[in-house]
């Protein structure tokens, strides 16, 4: 089980991360571009995916702990339930949401 207090602490962990508020919640950007935010329903985190068929698999993988909403549609962002995800789950998340979303000069080289 994950928190708010959790989002906010490994995202925060990751480089050049800033955070400030995005539709009157915080959100959590790299180099001024948005990678998560904490959605208006409590325990619910939007994160970024590199696409939407990564957030596909996300969704069907496991509907009790990723879904989206018809707001979303056409977004490359899944809705996390943070109840259901365990913190090294939440930070890789967040990793892979960091890494799609920040410049290249940030990124790590690829693995081989």
């Amino acid at each position: 089980m994950s928190t708010e207090d959790d989002v906010r602490r490994l995202a925060t962990a990751l480089p050049e991360v800033t955070e400030r508020p995005c539709y009157g919640t915080p959100a959590f950007y790299v180099s001024g571009r948005i990678f998560a935010r904490l959605h208006d329903e409590p325990g619910v985190l939007v994160c970024w995916r590199a696409s939407m068929e990564e957030r596909q698999v996300l969704l069907d993988a496991d509907p009790e702990k990723f879904f989206t909403t018809d707001h979303y549609r056409g977004h490359a962002g899944v809705l996390v339930r943070l109840g259901r995800v365990g913190t090294g789950e939440l930070s890789e998340l967040l990793a892979e949401a960091w890494e799609a979303r920040a410049p290249k000069r940030l990124r790590r080289p690829p693995r081989n």
